[in-house]
């Protein structure tokens, strides 16, 4: 390929949908308007002249990458053809940056919930086990089924583009609070597992909505920090929950447990509900349509009739085609399901559920092995939960950062502007590789402190031994599987929810399955080799991270055409209907 200076490049105008759809729209080869290589100066020129002839048009929405027609790792991206697509277009979000880490840090608090539920009782699982005289490894049980219920709850498989996010959160508390207030009121074992499995209905959703909200607001170029901001509560969650539960534990009774979760979720859902904005592009475009009155609250009201004294008006027209599409529909858990049957999403879930089900195997463990290994009352045991946390929140700011730096790496070598607050289309261009290059090292790491904390457990040696292992096999952990997640957003553009949605459904099942077999395994072996063959499972994904960057960008492209195919054939029927009730009408008026 010629010096990036030299490069044939193509500028069109395109139209634009503005159908709500985040999907981005391929422009067809007729449109293109080829130009002969020139200098940086000439190039430079060029775009002078047409930002001049077009004032009333902002920064390009979109933008199409494309590397041909063959892999991205057959040819060096230096020799590999480069042609940009750019397009006007309206900002992808009206909010401000101020605004949308607000929003998106609020939603970060209602994700805390999830994990928050899965690990507060963690250092209780003794004291529970004694008083409803049960074994561990029963107790161990309500863990596994929460995990179990986690994916299958209500509000992934409703389809969350049509509603949006608001009524969505209104489901989960009530849900959560239900559970909570009959968890807190039983005193039998089989109670305790059936309100389990309700409570995972009401909170996890949470966690789906959050991703939603990032990508409803933010492109790819800045989604690996804003990701890790949505991420946060998730994160905070099995470090905080577990130094909660075991002073309430402890102190007043693990009732009491839930009791909290009541008052705590009441404290974060009722002002959420009251003020978070509506973000769904399908309800309310790019924050510029008004919600219709169920998805509307305080700031939404003040918010738009800030924007009618500014004088900025709102299209009718597309006003009243969003309202026709809000509509209440019943669950469809097949639409989470399909993203298994894509080859990349199912790999990318798959390393995602691994990450997590080590995680998961630790916090499990941990109850039993530092109460029988180093004696620690329930207090101390949660406090264990410090180290591995405290990484796993560095790991959130690191890995985000990381994520960005290497999309931008990419988009210099290939001399592609990165355009803030602009969708980019990604269809051809290496997306793969600019994610998963960061999550490489991390994987092996994990993995080897990993073995390290379980050999040390057997021989019981200074505390200070798993401290430290445990906040480096927490920050790796959590950077795997936070990266995956920022790539599998990235590949479902305009789904972030359903991805995040199946994204649930995987790392939950897979974190409940090592969860149920750790105990036994260690009865049996001990914990030096449950944590190394559990380890060995994670390192010996790695190698599927090379499969993705080869194929990724190819699955991709067919993904993409098949979508296409379906919409056009949707279209078709559509059209069909509205030309045989048209004809109907005609013929009864004659």
């Amino acid at each position: 390929m010629a010096d990036s200076h030299d490069q044939k490049f193509d500028l069109t105008d395109r139209e634009t949908s503005i159908s709500g759809s985040d999907e981005p729209t391929q422009p067809a080869e007729t449109d293109r308007i080829s130009y002969h290589a020139f200098s940086a100066a000439d190039e430079k020129n060029e775009l002078a002249r047409k930002s001049h002839e077009n004032k009333v048009m902002s920064e390009p929405e979109n933008e199409v990458i494309e590397i041909g027609q063959n892999d991205p790792s057959a040819e060096s991206p230096s020799e590999q053809p480069l042609q940009r697509v750019m397009t006007p277009g309206e900002d992808y979000s009206v909010l401000t940056v101020g605004q949308k880490k607000l929003i998106i840090m609020a939603a970060s608090v209602a994700s805390l919930f999830s994990p928050m539920a899965t690990a507060i009782y963690y250092p209780s699982l003794n004291t529970i086990s004694k008083d409803l005289n049960v074994t561990n490894s029963k107790i161990n049980i309500t863990v596994t089924i929460f995990l179990v219920c986690l994916p299958h709850h209500l509000p992934s498989h409703m389809d969350q583009q049509k509603q949006g996010r608001r009524p969505m959160y209104i489901f989960c508390f009530i849900v959560f609070t239900a559970a909570n207030l009959g968890l807190a009121l039983q005193n039998n074992y089989v109670a305790l597992l059936i309100l389990r499995m309700i409570q995972a209905s009401g909170s996890s959703g949470t966690v789906a909505l959050a991703n939603g909200v990032v990508g409803d607001m933010v492109t790819s170029a800045e989604r690996g920090t804003y990701v890790a901001y949505a991420s946060l509560g998730g994160i905070m969650g099995p470090m905080v929950s577990p130094i909660i539960g075991g002073v309430i534990g402890q102190y007043a009774g693990w009732h009491w447990i839930f009791w909290f979760l009541i008052i705590f979720s009441a404290v974060v859902f009722i002002p959420l509900i009251l003020f978070m904005p509506e973000t769904c592009r399908n309800v309310v475009d790019n924050g510029s349509i008004p919600p219709p009155f169920f998805s509307r609250n305080i700031t939404d009201t003040i918010r738009h009739r800030h924007r009618a004294e500014k004088g900025l008006t709102i299209n009718e027209e597309k006003r009243a085609a969003f309202a026709e599409k809000y509509k209440f529909r019943l669950p469809n858990p097949l639409s989470t399901l399909r993203v298994l049957l894509d080859p990349e999403s199912a790999i990318l879930l798959f390393g995602t559920g691994l990450g997590l089900g080590c995680f998961y195997a630790i916090s499990t463990g941990a109850s039993v092995a530092f109460s029988q290994n180093y004696g620690f009352s329930q207090v101390k045991i949660g406090l264990m939960f410090i180290p591995i946390g405290g990484g796993s929140v560095l790991s959130a700011f690191t890995s985000g950062r990381l994520v960005d730096w290497n999309y931008r790496r990419w988009c210099a070598k290939l001399n592609v502007p990165i355009i803030k607050n602009r969708r980019q289309d990604l269809t051809n261009f290496p997306i793969e590789r600019a994610r998963l290059q960061v999550a490489w090292p991390a994987f092996f790491l994990g993995g080897i402190f990993l073995i390290a904390y379980g050999w040390i457990l057997t021989i019981s040696i200074s505390v200070a031994a798993p401290i430290v292992f445990l906040f480096i096999t927490g920050w790796a952990l959590t950077s795997c599987f936070q990266i995956l997640n920022v790539l599998m957003v990235d590949i479902y553009p305009g789904k972030p929810s359903v991805a995040t949605a199946a994204n649930n459904f995987v790392r939950c099942e897979l974190g409940a399955v090592f969860s149920a077999i750790l105990l036994p395994m260690v009865d049996s072996i001990g914990w030096g080799w449950s944590y190394t063959i559990l380890a060995l499972c994670f390192m010996g994904y790695a190698p599927m991270l090379i499969l993705i960057m080869r194929r990724g960008p190819r699955w991709r492209r067919e993904r993409k055409a098949r979508e296409d195919k379906a919409r056009m054939e949707r279209q078709e029927k559509r059209d069909l209907k509205v030309a045989a009730e048209v004809e109907r009408n005609r013929s009864e008026k004659n």
